[in-house]
């Protein structure tokens, strides 16, 4: 089974993410950790990543690709994925269908975390107390809500129309949100 959970920076879709791979067996493909793991590399391309995140932007999409190549192509995680905050645009969308046709793979179900503004504020300050992330401060996060409001339109409605998306309140609390996911799993799952 290979899911895709979407929602806003700060929606809780680690958090999520993180539930389902223990309790399914399941590996997560965080585009998040992945390039936060390439800055922490020192690496030339964790340099650049790290210029775009830290000015607000979104790291660009061959980037974002080649580095979900990896585990897709790999067979360990066959059919045992969870994209996490990927895909985020329409290209990103047939990038992620295509790679999967290619090493014989496919979307079960994509689940969207709904959350206002409001509570990403609120979620990024509590964050804040926890750990530092440099993509943690209230104008950034911001600025990519918005950025990310504007993108994921045309992602939606390519769920919606390939009948697999369902919109989850991501305003619930963390268990009341994994138990609704864990639903929704077990009715795929049969």
């Amino acid at each position: 089974m290979n899911i895709v959970i979407f929602g806003p920076p700060g929606a809780g879709k680690g958090t999520q993410s993180n539930f389902i791979v223990k309790k399914y067996n399941l590996y997560q493909v965080s585009t998040g950790e992945l390039l936060r793991r390439e800055i922490l590399n020192k690496s030339a391309l964790g340099q650049k990543i790290e210029t775009i995140i830290n000015s607000g932007n979104l790291v660009s999409d061959q980037i974002v690709s080649d580095l979900i190549e990896k585990y897709i192509s790999n067979k360990i995680y066959k059919n045992r994925l969870i994209f996490d905050g990927y895909p985020r645009n329409l290209i990103q969308v047939k990038n992620l269908d295509n790679l999967l046709k290619k090493y014989e793979q496919k979307i079960n179900l994509v689940l969207k975390l709904s959350v206002s503004l409001e509570t990403i504020k609120k979620r990024i300050i509590e964050r804040q107390l926890l750990e530092k992330r440099a993509d943690d401060k209230e104008s950034i996060a911001v600025k990519r809500y918005q950025m990310y409001e504007k993108n994921i339109e045309p992602v939606i409605e390519y769920y919606k129309q390939s009948n697999l998306l369902t919109v989850v309140n991501g305003e619930k609390t963390i268990g009341e949100i994994s138990d609704e996911i864990s639903g929704l799993i077990e009715s795929i799952k049969g």
